[in-house]
């Protein structure tokens, strides 16, 4: 069986000592459980903000924040995926996810793709868009990784799968009006069809999916939906964060996969 941990909060914009220093909190009340993997949020040490995304863009290696959760990987033995930081290449920024296994060290990053330029979104005003979609052989298996506007592109989780991947992870910011989040009725809408879209991923391509948004007001307009979720193949639910500041555990087996795939090649088949 495979542990994983996914942590749900409200980063401070700008605060990345506090947002840090939460994560942190969130693994060590959780590390007497198995832990071979955790999930970290998009933007979840600078905040949704294009000031800081700026002001607190890290370098190639990924600089402060992944020295960071270096040290905690090493900690608590762990595998990390370090949710997403703004990095910082020559003059282009880009929004990437670092993967860091038990040894602290960098052994997989993944350059944002569909960057979310719509409906009031600007990402690609700053960002640029990666062009390489990635898996990443960790000690205990294959991990796609894809974030958060991803998931409205089931080709590339097809791809993801088609490459191997037991496991897709989706570092997230959702964002919603606030007076969507703000309404029950709205809300929770808007929750079932989050809910839908991860569940789908998963039970088309037989894999696991890692969830782990942001949750809790961005500004006077927006608000980050919240639902972290760990989903099974089988599309179940086995842990939600609903729109709570908290982080999800569950254990899953991997060989429900590899029995899954022998069964239905559902990758093979166009």
């Amino acid at each position: 069986m495979t542990g994983i941990l996914a942590v749900q909060f409200s980063p401070k914009k700008g605060d990345k000592k506090y947002n840090l220093n939460k994560v942190a909190e969130y693994i060590d009340s959780n590390s007497h459980n198995r832990l071979d993997l955790v999930v970290l949020s998009e933007f979840f040490s600078t905040g949704i903000s294009h000031d800081a995304f700026v002001q607190m863009a890290e370098d190639e290696f990924g600089g402060e924040t992944i020295k960071f959760l270096s040290g905690l990987a090493i900690k608590y033995h762990t595998n990390i995926i370090c949710g997403t930081v703004i990095e910082k290449c020559e003059d282009k920024y880009y929004n990437t996810t670092f993967v860091l296994n038990r040894e602290g060290q960098i052994v997989g990053k993944y350059r944002k793709i569909h960057l979310y330029n719509y409906m009031g979104g600007k990402e690609g005003e700053l960002i640029t868009a990666g062009d390489k979609t990635v898996v990443v052989d960790l000690d205990f298996g294959k991990i796609g990784l894809a974030i958060c506007f991803d998931i409205r592109y089931p080709q590339m989780f097809r791809e993801l799968a088609q490459k191997g991947a037991e496991i897709i992870v989706l570092p997230t910011a959702w964002i919603i009006p606030k007076e969507v989040f703000e309404n029950e009725q709205t809300r929770n809408y808007a929750r079932d069809m989050w809910i839908a879209m991860n569940r789908t991923r998963a039970y088309d391509n037989m894999i696991y999916t890692v969830i782990c948004d942001n949750t809790g007001r961005v500004d006077s307009d927006l608000s980050t939906l919240g639902c972290s979720m760990i989903i099974s193949p089988m599309a179940e639910v086995l842990a939600d964060a609903k729109f709570e500041q908290t982080a999800i555990y569950s254990q899953v087996d991997l060989g429900i996969v590899k029995l899954l795939k022998s069964q239905y090649p559902i990758t093979s088949i166009d």
